[in-house]
């Protein structure tokens, strides 16, 4: 049995969840509604508050969605309840990041500025504190998404390992390397 799979999910309150014939798998909360396609052999059951996803054999093809799609149903409840957030920090001589409605404009030293169009279900907030590095914020209920925008922007300038400038997320802990030393 999947470790992952078989742990069901208790559902907070206000949250909905509606299973359709198809498989079809709707969660209603606070903040929003989210849905996702469900594989049709993995079976999800609604009893009391309490989702619980089970898959009807042992063949390695169910054993590799049962514990996948429970992380899925997981991330969908816990969006729609609490929301996520992830924070960037843009580390780095003039490197600034500015919001404009759905809009992100960053100065990651390249000789033009970045525009950045971020899709409606994500709200960004970019602050900037004297003497410490911008923060770009980005909050909304879809975990898969706000990962990948935040991968995306991340993408846009890495963390270089000699000087440690890049965009990284807030808290992240980067390797660094010894520079070249002088010959004799």
């Amino acid at each position: 049995m999947s470790r992952i799979g078989k742990l069901p999910i208790t559902l907070p309150q206000g949250v909905e969840v509606t299973v359709s014939q198809d498989n079809l798998v709707t969660v209603k909360g606070p903040k929003g509604t989210l849905s996702s396609q469900v594989d049709t052999d993995i079976i999800v059951a609604v009893e009391e508050g309490v989702l619980t996803v089970s898959r009807p054999t042992e063949q390695k093809r169910h054993k590799a969605m049962h514990g996948l799609y429970r992380s899925i149903l997981n991330n969908m409840v816990i969006g729609v309840s609490a929301g996520y957030k992830v924070s960037l920090e843009l580390v780095g001589v003039g490197y600034k990041a500015t919001t404009q409605g759905q809009n992100l404009e960053l100065a990651l030293g390249y000789s033009h500025n970045i525009y950045v169009a971020l899709p409606s279900e994500i709200t960004a907030n970019a602050v900037t504190e004297k003497g410490k590095a911008p923060v770009i914020t980005l909050e909304g209920i879809d975990k898969q998404l706000i990962g990948q925008v935040a991968a995306k922007i991340r993408s846009l300038r890495k963390v270089e390992p000699y000087k440690g400038k890049g965009i990284r997320f807030v808290g992240e802990v980067v390797r660094r390397k010894a520079g070249k030393t002088a010959s004799k």
